[in-house]
């Protein structure tokens, strides 16, 4: 029977199946609480962002108006964030936007949204582990020397910025060993991740404290030297680092208490980050004008420009310990998306199958972290930036979307949790996100649209004949 293109999963049949009460399944285990469900939004958030983005953001977009690019950026995402959490506490159940969309939109939307965000996660977890292994090569380079072949990616593109690439062995192994964690169990992944996250924190308020005695306003002037314009294409593109907040998401199924701990999960590490964002983008643009900024490491650059040797090594080890902790969320997401269309029957079932001694879906963990692993090993990912933030925007957008439609459908259902002001509060998110889109390049939207035309295929070719909703409405 083919599936009903826009029939919607309903809320119940979610709840029921995340129990597993369905034939027996094995549920994914409840072991977060509300601090880690915020050490692992921040885990998430902080990393590509701070040690990376401000300074791409600021040197070819922003200017020094990359602080108002993160403000922008996190406006957008808190309209967004009032919508997740309405959406997670009425549906604790893995799969983030793809799920809600499925409660919402129907099964066509969801399968959109879901192949978007199996692209982002998986291009995002490549390019940061790219990044981690440059930070890598810096700090122990000289105590671990391994031949240039093994350090850098081969030359597909050009101009090839390394020259003799055969495979980049440190990208790869740091994704291997986050799959490995995250195999054992959530509990334990959690705990990793709060370590990582509590360091890296540190870190960064210790980069905020350091370098504002070293801010020269005249730096900021001109605080936007490409406009408005500027400021916007900077916000779209550093909205990259604000997909950890949709990995809180993707949590909820084994979240302990998701009624109460999702909200303070979601908007509690949103606030965090922004702020901490905002801080760093103003210090680094004050410390060195900005036609010294670095973009591929640019914190630890500002203070070795002022001589502080301890302290851009410092802020190297927090970058390393950062970018960890988004690897763990982005691989940690992308499981769970899989597990959720798997149950769904959209994808095979294999990746839906779930581990009886660490509860978690670890089929599913080890094979897309293999992928991830295999693609940052072999593939110069920086480029596809632009196209992990479009794809996040995207699924901003349906998520809005969906409390509207949601609110209309089923209005006296219990939500521990209500957006404000409704519709407004959504539409405000809806074009907020639609109107960072439009200030991407039309290449990224090239590139979008040639992804969702793979997944189209996927869904009409498999995903549509073995869909439970359609077996069983």
């Amino acid at each position: 029977m083919p599936s009903p293109l826009l029939a919607r999963k309903p809320v119940s049949r979610f709840l029921e199946e995340a129990s597993g009460a369905n034939k027996g399944a094995v549920p994914l285990k409840r072991e977060l609480g509300a601090f880690s469900l915020v050490m692992l939004g921040i885990g998430g958030i902080i990393g590509t962002g701070i040690f990376v983005l401000t300074g791409v953001a600021a040197v070819e977009h922003a200017g020094p108006g990359v602080s108002a690019s993160f403000a922008v950026a996190g406006i957008a995402c808190a309209f967004a964030a009032l919508c997740y959490a309405e959406l997670a506490t009425m549906l604790p159940v893995s799969g983030s936007a793809y799920s809600f969309s499925y409660a919402t939109l129907g099964e066509l939307i969801a399968w959109i949204i879901g192949w978007d965000l199996v692209l982002e996660y998986a291009v995002a977890a490549s390019a940061v582990a790219v990044g981690w292994s440059g930070y890598f090569q810096t700090l122990f380079g000289a105590y671990l020397p391994l031949p240039q072949s093994l350090l850098a990616a081969p030359c597909f593109f050009e101009p090839c910025a390394v020259e003799g690439g055969i495979i980049n062995l440190p990208a790869f192994a740091i994704i291997m060993f986050v799959t490995g964690v995250l195999v054992i169990g959530v509990r334990e992944s959690a705990a990793s991740n709060s370590v990582m996250v509590l360091i890296k924190t540190a870190v960064v308020i210790f980069v905020i404290a350091a370098g504002a005695g070293y801010v020269d306003t005249a730096n900021w002037h001109p605080y936007a030297p490409k406009g408005w314009g500027g400021i916007m294409t900077g916000a779209a593109v550093v909205f990259f680092a604000y997909i950890g907040f949709d990995g809180v998401t993707t949590a909820a199924e084994e979240a302990r208490n998701p009624e109460r701990d999702m909200p303070i999960g979601i908007l509690g590490s949103l606030a965090i980050c922004t702020v901490l964002y905002l801080a760093v983008a103003l210090v680094i643009t004050g410390m060195v004008p900005l036609s010294e900024i670095d973009t591929t490491a640019p914190l630890a650059t500002a203070f070795k420009s002022k001589g502080l040797f301890f302290a851009a090594g410092l802020i190297s080890v927090g970058a390393i310990v950062g970018l960890t902790s988004v690897l763990l969320v982005l691989l940690y997401g992308q499981s769970r998306i899989f597990y959720a269309m798997s149950r769904d029957g959209l994808l095979p079932p294999v990746f839906s199958k779930v581990h009886p001694k660490y509860f978690t879906p670890h089929i599913s963990t080890m094979l897309v972290g293999t992928v991830v692993a295999l693609l940052a090993a072999v593939l110069p990912l920086t480029w596809l930036v632009e196209l992990v933030s479009i794809g996040t925007l995207f699924a901003f957008i349906l998520v809005s979307v969906g409390v509207i439609v949601l609110r209309k459908n089923e209005p006296d259902r219990p939500r521990a949790f209500r957006c404000p002001l409704v519709p407004w509060v959504p539409i405000a998110a809806i074009l907020s996100c639609a109107y960072l889109m439009a200030s991407l390049h039309y290449t990224v939207w090239l590139r979008l649209a040639a992804w969702l035309a793979i997944g189209l295929a996927i869904y009409f070719l498999y995903g549509r004949n073995h869909s439970k909703l359609a077996a069983n409405p």
